[in-house]
């Protein structure tokens, strides 16, 4: 047996917490476990040791959009099996990312970053996205919610955690394709300001907002929300839905800092976000082809900074598995509508995408991440219901 060959049957053998069978290049197979195979891996071609042992995940992440390795499976229930293998190295590795010293995310960089994700293209993600056009967690109240009831059902949640009166004004700090201020205005007749990076994003929501009449309500800016500051406005509500993923580990007490000059007095802000248990960055993987400049909070950073700004934390909720359910949704969409992503798309992006769309599921069902909506005011709020009822009021 080779060195190569002899690495990844040792690498494989302690991977995976199923059973599972791997074809190495020379055409041999081998099984690893016992009973039935789940899986099969396809090892098309050579991995080096070297990187391999340096960073896995992006090692094994490049190889397969490179298809120098392949699975027959599920791809997410694979990589569930190495998070359930807890002695797994892989596992290991994904729990105890280092705190590296990257860049703070400068205004220009953060502009970058953003549109190297979001300005794909809205004909790209409007393929598996819903009708609302949401690329954000889900949620499902009744299990048998479509992807579209289920976004329907998210944005409602949200505003009404909000407790919006009318004539009130309203921020949504990364406010994506418009689902929200939209809404927000329909329903509860407040003014909304949109802000947001990508010009993509942007031109949607303007042609979202004409279409449906609502110029003396709804705006959207392409704009930095760091740089609203200037203008002096001030909001009786401000919230982020995805967005603080991206603004780095050192731009947080920024972000609340900025909430604080643009949140009113007893004003309230509503934070949605994916969150882990612990510090650490996101995979070299992640960082380097899906998201440029990310990074996951842990929920006691992101609690331990409202002190700080005199914010009061009144609810948190953990919408964990509406997240592993929603990127499932998004992952199936996605392979029904292979065929026009291949007219706008090369086969690497489509592994690249492929993979982390059922990575991602993998991560939220029974993995490392979680997602919580933290609900805080700024200063005390006597006037903010005292019981969860109003939550869920129809």
């Amino acid at each position: 047996m080779d060195i190569d060959k002899f690495f990844l049957t040792e690498f494989v053998k302690n991977a995976f917490y199923d059973s599972c069978e791997v074809e190495f290049p020379d055409g041999t197979s081998e099984k690893f476990g016992e009973g039935q195979s789940k899986f099969k891996l396809l090892v098309n071609d050579q991995i080096s040791k070297k990187d391999a042992l340096k960073d896995p995940f992006l090692t094994f992440g490049e190889a397969y959009m490179d298809n120098v390795i392949d699975f027959q499976g599920n791809i997410q229930e694979i990589i569930e099996s190495i998070y359930k293998n807890k002695d797994s190295f892989l596992h290991k590795a994904a729990i105890f990312q280092k705190l590296n010293k990257f860049k703070t995310n400068s205004i220009k960089k953060s502009k970058n970053d953003i549109q190297y994700h979001y300005d794909l293209g809205n004909d790209f993600f409007k393929l598996w996205l819903d009708d609302t056009m949401s690329y954000s967690c889900a949620y499902f109240q009744n299990e048998k919610d479509t992807l579209y009831e289920a976004q329907l059902n998210k944005v409602d949640h949200i505003l009404k955690k909000l407790n919006l009166k009318e004539g009130q004004k309203i921020l949504d700090i990364g406010c994506g394709w418009g689902e929200l201020i939209i809404t927000a205005a329909k329903k509860y007749k407040v003014h909304a300001l949109g802000v947001t990076l990508s010009n993509e994003q942007f031109d949607k929501v303007n042609e979202r907002i004409k279409a449906n009449k609502l110029e003396d309500l709804v705006e959207v800016r392409l704009l930095d929300y760091r740089e609203l500051t200037k203008s002096g406005e001030m909001f009786d509500r401000v919230v982020s839905v995805g967005m603080v993923e991206h603004v780095g580990r050192k731009n947080l007490p920024i972000y609340m800092e900025t909430v604080d000059k643009l949140l009113k007095e007893h004003g309230i802000s509503l934070l949605h976000c994916i969150t882990a248990q612990t510090e650490g960055e996101v995979n070299e993987w992640i960082r380097r082809y899906i998201f440029p400049g990310g990074y996951i909070p842990s929920t006691r950073e992101l609690i331990g900074l409202m002190p700080d700004y005199d914010f009061h934390l009144i609810d948190v909720e953990s919408l964990r598995l509406h997240y592993a359910k929603t990127l499932e949704c998004w992952a199936s969409n996605f392979e029904e509508a292979i065929d026009e992503v291949r007219k706008i798309k090369d086969e690497r992006f489509i592994r690249m995408w492929r993979l982390y769309l059922n990575a991602c599921a993998a991560s939220f069902h029974y993995g490392v991440m979680d997602i919580n909506q933290f609900l805080f005011t700024k200063g005390l709020n006597n006037e903010i219901p005292i019981t969860r009822t109003y939550m869920y009021k129809e």
